[in-house]
């Protein structure tokens, strides 16, 4: 976990580009064979990390509705783009994806799979009549999370995660 955790703050602090096996490893404090032992290089390392920190920091839905659901899963997203070693690393995947094949497919994979687990809760609460029947879910889930990465990226003004309920009811109304 330390190394997991080496790899998303050098990620943050100094880019894709900037990121070595070497600076993951003095930042862990461990050796650079040590790291080589369970991955092969800086993207499948950095993979891991984003998908080992994603599994624990989701929210647990519980026996939440779907719109209440959407919320907390949006208020969790806004709360780790907001302030964040996570938010951090956001801008350092999107430049890394723009000079490298390999990272651009990672994010996009990664972030397909984020997404279409909203997808699917929101085509779930249309199916079963909670959301109206004209929500479309792929629309939807990219006006709700487009407004937090919007904000983060764009502005100077973060999108706030307590307004997370009243994005869900203006986008799913």
């Amino acid at each position: 976990m330390v190394i997991l955790r080496a790899a998303v703050e050098e990620l943050a602090a100094v880019g894709y580009g900037g990121v070595t096996i070497e600076s993951i490893a003095e930042r862990a404090g461990v050796g650079k064979s040590t790291i080589y032992r369970h991955w092969p290089d800086k993207l499948e390392l950095i993979a891991d990390a984003f998908e080992t920190f994603h599994e624990q920091m989701v929210p647990d839905l519980g026996e939440l509705s779907v719109r209440e659901s959407v919320a907390l899963l949006l208020w969790h997203v806004a709360q780790v783009v907001v302030d964040s070693t996570f938010s951090r690393c956001i801008p350092a995947l999107i430049e890394g994806a723009e000079r490298d094949p390999r990272v651009r497919e990672f994010h996009h994979r990664y972030s397909a799979e984020r997404r279409q687990a909203l997808i699917d809760l929101i085509g779930r609460g249309v199916r079963d009549g909670e959301l109206g029947a004209d929500v479309d879910p792929e629309l939807a889930v990219a006006a709700l999370l487009g407004a937090i990465f919007y904000r983060r990226l764009m502005t100077d003004r973060p999108f706030h995660p307590d307004d997370a309920s009243r994005l869900v009811d203006l986008v799913l109304r």
